[in-house]
């Protein structure tokens, strides 16, 4: 999995998001979902992989109801570490806006018959256009399901199986956001949230400060040694 286009995107002396680097897989495949306030509100579903996290933007976040199938656009794989991040990404970068955790756990792949599979069986899978499987988070649970549409090659649905977890109420992912991420959302309606070319340049110049500080610690251990 490759993280050219992730890192071609950004401009990493500006935003604070991690720069990243493929990982070995954890023992425990993870899973973030971010409520992401950028040109337009969307949630980003993530999910881990060989090292990477393959991504969708949902634009109408993800649902408990299986009569829900919501569109999921497929964009370029994440670091692991991006599954952590919160924040703010400064106006002239990529996705510009703000970030937060939605929703997080661990998620086990499985085949048609809910029987759980190998990471390597799962790549297959989502190759071929389909993806199943089972979420052990705090907002969503039980099984769902992703599947290529064969007009777009990037253009995806995400569904929710029935199963215990399921629900046949209406049900809206705006509904169970942080307040503070609602309140970003009104603040911005109103036109009140700004931020300033100052602040922005401060957080990257403390960036740089901290990764010549870590070279340089680097640099001395090595001579010691």
């Amino acid at each position: 999995m490759s993280l050219t286009k992730y890192k071609q995107k950004r401009k990493f002396t500006e935003t604070p998001e991690p720069t990243g680097k493929a990982n070995k897989q954890n023992d425990k495949l993870t899973f973030v979902i971010q409520r992401h306030h950028a040109s337009h509100l969307h949630y980003d579903f993530r999910l881990e992989l060989n090292g990477t996290l393959k991504s969708w933007a949902v634009p109408k976040g993800p649902s408990l109801n299986p009569k829900d199938k919501r569109l999921a656009m497929m964009v370029e794989d994440h670091p692991l570490e991006y599954a952590s991040f919160e924040g703010d990404i400064p106006p002239g970068n990529y996705g510009a806006g703000h970030v937060d955790i939605w929703d997080h756990g661990t998620y086990d792949p499985v085949d048609e018959k809910g029987e759980v599979i190998s990471a390597t069986q799962f790549a297959k899978s989502l190759r071929s256009g389909s993806i199943k499987f089972r979420m052990k988070g705090r907002k969503l649970k039980g099984e769902f399901a992703l599947v290529k549409l064969k007009s777009d090659e990037k253009s995806w649905l995400l569904i929710k199986h029935r199963d215990d977890h399921a629900t046949d109420d209406d049900y809206n992912a705006e509904d169970h956001a942080k307040k503070s991420s609602l309140a970003y959302t009104a603040a911005r309606a109103a036109g009140t949230i700004s931020i300033s070319k100052k602040a922005v340049k401060k957080a990257a110049t403390k960036k740089v400060a901290a990764k010549k500080a870590v070279a340089v610690k680097k640099k001395s251990s090595l001579k010691k040694s």
